[in-house]
């Protein structure tokens, strides 16, 4: 009886419109916690610089991981062209912390445990999952709500979506971004 209550229910809810952003539209506004625990909000970030935004399944992963070593290595280009890279996935705030140290990572990485900010930008979301990775030599487990798509999107100035590639290469993905922005100039 239960699951027939429960049925009904879900079809008794409006169905949510899935987000198709496109190039040109206004960026979605959104928050999360970074990885120190602290509130980001896109409002304070947008309209000041050029935000590149890349969504990755899971921290401590193979092409993650290569994705955001990426991302660091062209750091100091990406700032020098005015841009700000946020790194998004459903991973807690204590795996993003680790993740961040364990690679010495030089950008922010937010942590969207629900894919509250993956829904805002239309990003495909899989199941969550744990990963292990050894630490100090301590195996540690990190596990993270939902999974997200790789895609990347870069916002300009003026707040709209200038950038959007859901077919990222994870190691290319940052050389990728520095020839858009370049583009912008």
């Amino acid at each position: 009886m239960k699951s027939l209550l429960a049925i009904a229910l879900l079809l008794a809810l409006p169905a949510q419109d899935k987000v198709d952003l496109k190039v040109g539209d206004a960026a979605p506004g959104f928050s999360a916690k970074d990885d120190t625990g602290a509130d980001w909000k896109s409002a304070d970030h947008v309209g000041k610089k050029i935000v590149v935004v890349y969504f990755y399944p899971a921290s401590f992963t193979g092409g993650c991981t290569k994705q955001a070593c990426a991302y660091r290595d062209d750091q100091k280009a990406l700032a020098d062209a005015g841009a700000e890279v946020v790194g998004v996935s459903g991973d807690q705030v204590k795996n993003q912390a680790a993740f961040k140290k364990f690679h010495n990572l030089n950008f922010t990485l937010l942590a969207d445990e629900n894919g509250d900010v993956a829904k805002a930008f239309g990003v495909e979301l899989k199941k969550g999952g744990t990963v292990k990775q050894k630490i100090d030599d301590k195996e540690e487990e990190f596990t993270r709500g939902v999974s997200a798509m790789r895609w990347t999107f870069v916002i300009d100035k003026n707040g709209k979506v200038v950038y959007k590639n859901n077919a990222v290469k994870a190691p290319e993905d940052s050389k990728t971004v520095l020839e858009v922005i370049s583009k912008l100039k």
